[in-house]
């Protein structure tokens, strides 16, 4: 257990100080399930690149769901243990996961996109005891497990698109509650091993209420996912989200730049969850042709990432549809500030254009905002500072990590370790801004990039005497990664051998796209990095969209 002066600052970051909400109408998973299992309207439909399309009511995917607990409740799984999901996306997933909520089990997302020392950390410090894994990804899953010596015995259920699990149990032997663990979520920080966040039925579903609330999401609502469902923003926004108000959710197995808005339209959706990238990339394939805007589409959701005002702006003119800009953690639980909806066009394009970054908006009701100091004192209107939240959404803790607990709840609130500000507008009502970001994250197309990682193979490259993997702004990703290097005496300026290096040792997501040479590599006067001091040298390959060539 943690020492009790900060058990007393967690407790402070997970409560609302300024006002109360009420109770919520679905306490705990089970209670959704219990609410919803009798449904005959759609829930979900999930359409594939490989396989015909799979439609389900409430009703015949609560069954499933149903199913698969009793399922997991019959291997010897109780409430508290963990279970892994290794897939792309999949409606199989979504069964997981709701599945192993009924019965308070808690769920690991797995990244397929990590290299296999991160996944082997994952299960291991996830403490998963049994692992779901989409059958063309179960010989990798299996090598890494048998070549990392992971400590605890994990199950391996492999499973192809129509499996089902059939299970005796009863699901209320099996009793969650709005505290119960739910979901473990490894988010990278700035050293190389990612962070488990810890997040409760309560968190899950209090986002969701605030979220359907403020986009005036209900029962008649059909929203898209064409973000990964490892990541809290595919798995609250548009799956919990839904389901909490008994609407529905149309599940692609990824996202298609040339069927978007067809889709949108085939399917009659009303609102889509994106990232920045994303919207860069519509804006790129739609420049120089038409296309027709889908009359019900109420308005795209994006946040996860930096957003540019050049892009939401392109966005915008182009397409005639409102960018509805939030900004949210995975420490809390997703999304935690949105623009309003309630307000007409020109003011909404002033707060997205008119001060040099897109407002993040105003904070939702289920937390309160504010910005810091370093010393933990609230800073007015204009003040540049650390962005901190509490609140109903803030997650449990970092598990198993007081050292990072210490950090993040340092004054009773949790720090984001974001820079930004307010201003206020008539109504007194603060929008928030970001600036930038006080801890050195990369974060490219909505993923989180741990800095230190890169630096590790930059330094091992050939000719390379000192090196720092550096974010820089890019229209494609939000943010690229560069490279800013310092050479052995001697050494040519060959760019492209120390890429090769890096794409070599590291998925092409993490590896240096540019790399720029100088004399030293900037620190402070501890020795610290000071990367931000020479992003301003990649400023030309902003609008560069870097692909993969093998």
């Amino acid at each position: 257990m943690y020492k009790k002066d900060l058990q007393d600052k967690i407790i402070s970051a997970r409560q609302l100080h300024s006002h109360q909400i009420p109770e919520l109408s679905i306490s705990d998973f089970q209670d959704l399930f219990f609410k919803r299992r009798h449904l005959h309207t759609p829930f979900l439909n999930y359409l594939s690149e490989e396989h015909p399309e799979k439609s389900f009511t409430y009703a015949e995917f609560f069954q499933i769901a149903e199913q698969t607990a009793q399922y997991l409740l019959d291997q010897g799984l109780k409430k508290g243990d963990r279970i892994a999901t290794i897939a792309h996306n999949h409606w199989q997933t979504i069964v997981q996961y709701f599945a192993a909520w009924m019965i308070g089990i808690t769920v690991v997302p797995v990244n397929l996109s990590e290299d296999d020392h991160r996944i082997a950390y994952i299960l291991e410090h996830g403490e998963v005891k049994l692992a779901f894994i989409l059958a063309p990804y179960s010989e990798r899953i299996k090598r890494i497990i048998g070549e990392s010596n992971i400590s605890n015995a994990i199950q391996l259920e492999i499973y192809a698109d129509e499996t089902v699990w059939r299970g005796t149990t009863s699901i209320q032997t099996n009793t969650p509650d709005s505290e119960t663990d739910a979901l473990i979520v490894f988010t990278s920080g700035t050293t190389g091993n990612p962070k488990a966040v810890l997040l409760s039925q309560r968190n899950l579903l209090e986002d969701a209420r605030a979220i359907s609330e403020w986009h005036h999401i209900n029962e008649h609502t059909k929203m898209m996912c064409v973000l990964p469902i490892h990541h809290v923003n595919g798995t609250v926004v548009t799956h919990i989200t839904p389901a909490f108000v008994g609407g529905s959710v149309v599940l692609t197995q990824k996202f298609s730049v040339k069927t978007f808005f067809e889709r949108i339209e085939s399917e009659q959706v009303h609102i889509v969850s994106v990232v920045p990238t994303l919207l860069q990339y519509l804006n790129h394939e739609y420049q120089d042709k038409d296309y027709k805007r889908p009359n019900q589409l109420h308005h795209i959701i994006c946040g996860a990432g930096p957003l540019t005002v050049e892009v939401a702006k392109n966005f915008e003119n182009r397409f005639g549809i409102r960018v509805l800009h939030g900004y949210g953690l995975s420490e809390t639980t997703c999304y935690s500030c949105f623009l309003p909806l309630d307000i007409q066009k020109e003011e909404h394009q002033k707060w997205m254009r008119d001060y040099g970054y897109p407002s993040i908006g105003v904070p939702i009701p289920a937390n309160e905002m504010a910005i810091h100091d370093d010393k933990g004192e609230a800073l007015k209107a204009g003040e540049r500072g650390e962005i901190v939240i509490r609140g109903v959404n803030v997650m449990k803790e970092y598990y198993a990590n007081e050292e990072a607990n210490e950090k993040a709840f340092t004054f009773g609130w949790f720090r984001s370790g974001d820079e930004g500000f307010f201003l206020e507008d008539e109504q007194k009502r603060p929008f928030f801004f970001i600036t930038g970001r006080l801890k050195e994250l990369i974060i490219r197309g909505g993923v989180n990039l741990a800095p230190l990682e890169i630096d590790e193979v930059i330094n091992q490259a050939p000719g390379v005497k000192a090196g720092i993997s550096v974010g820089f702004e890019n229209d494609w990703y939000g943010e690229e990664v560069g490279a800013y290097v310092q050479l052995h005496d001697g050494a040519e300026q060959n760019p492209e051998t120390i890429l090769t290096y890096c794409q070599k040792e590291l998925p092409f997501s993490k590896a240096p796209k540019v790399v720029v040479f100088g004399d030293a590599i900037p620190v402070t006067s501890t020795g610290k990095y000071q990367r931000m001091k020479v992003a301003h040298l990649f400023k030309e390959w902003k609008s560069v969209q870097f692909k993969k060539t093998k």
